[in-house]
C-alpha cells in the first residue's frame, strides 16, 4: 500500500524536504503547509519547504507559510533523505528544486494531474481527486494521522481554491466530505474565502481589468484570450515581482459565448506561458502538443516564442484539435 510506504518513509527519514510548484497556487501552497504541520504533529519531525517561485501575498494567511525557504536559500548540494513533490505534474515544473529531487535517497510524487508520468520512487496520483490536498485527506484518514486546526486550514485552502470555491467540475462527493470534515476541526471557510477571494489589491483589480478589456474575441467569440505583456505587469506591480495574472483566465471563460479561453504571458523575449480553461473542451491535449499538460478544463504550458507568435500556436492547434 502506496500510504504505508510513505509511512515508513517519513519514520526512516532523518532530513525531509517539501516542494511545491512554480508560479504556486492555493493547492500546492496549501498541501505543502498541511503536510509539513502533519509530519510535524505526528512524527514530531522538522521538514524544510521550499519554494520555486515568488508566493502571492494572498496566501500569506497560511500557517506556516512564512517557514518556506526560496530556493535560492537551500543548498542545492545537500542530499536529503526524502523530497517529497506536491502538486507537480511534470518535473520541471519545481524549476531549481529538481536537483535535490534527483539527488535525495527517497523521492516521493503526490499529485492529482492525470497528465502526470509518475515520476517519483513512489507515487500518489489519483487524477479523480479535486487537489492535491484531497489526497492528503485521505493519506492522513488512512494512515490515522491527527489533523491540527492549523492543518485543517492549509488542506480546505487547498480544496477550496482548487475547485473554484466547489463550483468546478472537478468538485466530487469525496471532496465535500472531506472538506467538511476539516470543517468540523476548526476551519472558517468564511474567513478563507475572504481572503483567498475577496481581498484582492487596487493594483491587481486594475491590471486584469487592463487585460479583460484588450481581450480578443475569435471564432464567432467561442474563442476569448488576452496577452499579458512583462512591461504592462511591472508597471501595474510596481516591478515588486507579483503575479497579477491569477484569475485572468477564469474571468474570460466566464463570458456567455466562450467555450475555450487563454491567457498568454510572457516571461521573457523568447518564452511565453499559457493558461487555458474551457466549460467542455479538452484543452489538456491542447496543452500537451508543447510539452505542458493538466486537466481536461484547465491546463497550461510554457512554450518558446514570443507571446504573438505563441497565440498564432494555439489557435492553429485549436484548430487542428477540431475543438471549436
Amino acid at each position: 500500500m502506496v500510504t504505508q510506504q510513505l509511512d515508513n518513509s517519513i519514520k526512516d527519514s532523518k532530513n525531509i524536504l517539501i516542494v511545491s510548484h512554480i508560479n504556486p497556487d492555493g493547492d500546492t501552497l496549501g498541501s505543502m503547509c498541511g503536510l509539513y504541520s502533519l509530519i510535524k504533529n505526528n512524527y514530531k519531525k522538522h521538514c524544510d519547504m521550499a519554494a520555486v517561485s515568488d508566493i502571492p501575498s494572498t496566501f500569506s494567511f497560511l500557517p506556516y507559510i512564512n517557514q518556506v525557504k526560496n530556493i535560492s536559500e537551500i543548498d542545492l548540494s545537500r542530499e536529503y533523505d526524502l523530497v517529497i513533490n506536491l502538486d507537480i505534474a511534470t518535473p520541471d515544473r519545481c524549476a531549481d528544486a529538481i536537483i535535490l529531487f534527483q539527488k535525495a535517497k527517497m523521492t516521493v510524487n503526490v499529485d492529482h494531474h492525470e497528465t502526470n508520468s509518475g515520476y517519483g520512487k513512489l507515487n500518489i496520483i489519483q487524477p479523480e481527486a479535486a487537489a492535491t490536498a484531497e489526497i492528503l485527506c485521505e493519506v492522513a484518514e488512512k494512515l490515522q494521522w491527527d489533523i491540527s486546526t492549523d492543518a485543517a486550514i492549509c488542506l480546505y485552502t487547498g480544496i477550496m481554491t482548487d475547485t473554484g470555491c466547489f463550483k468546478f467540475s472537478n468538485t466530487r462527493q469525496k471532496t465535500m466530505e472531506y472538506s467538511g470534515k476539516l470543517l468540523a476541526l476548526g476551519v472558517n471557510s468564511a474567513d478563507i474565502y475572504q481572503k483567498c477571494y475577496e481581498t484582492s489589491s487596487k493594483e491587481m483589480v486594475l491590471f486584469q481589468s487592463f487585460c479583460v478589456n484588450k481581450a480578443q474575441f475569435v471564432n464567432d467569440d467561442k474563442i476569448a484570450y488576452t496577452i499579458v505583456y512583462k512591461k504592462d505587469l511591472e508597471k501595474f506591480n510596481n516591478g515588486k515581482g507579483e503575479d497579477f495574472t491569477d484569475g485572468l483566465t477564469e474571468k474570460l471563460r466566464a463570458i456567455a459565448t466562450t467555450e475555450i479561453a487563454f491567457v498568454v504571458k510572457e516571461l521573457n523575449t523568447t518564452t511565453s506561458k499559457v493558461s487555458m480553461r474551457s466549460r467542455t473542451k479538452d484543452i489538456a491535449q491542447v496543452c500537451a502538443a508543447f510539452g505542458g499538460g493538466g486537466h481536461k478544463l484547465a491546463a497550461g504550458a510554457v512554450i518558446k516564442g514570443n507571446p504573438t507568435h505563441v497565440v498564432k500556436q494555439i489557435l492553429r492547434e485549436i484548430q487542428n484539435k477540431n475543438l471549436c
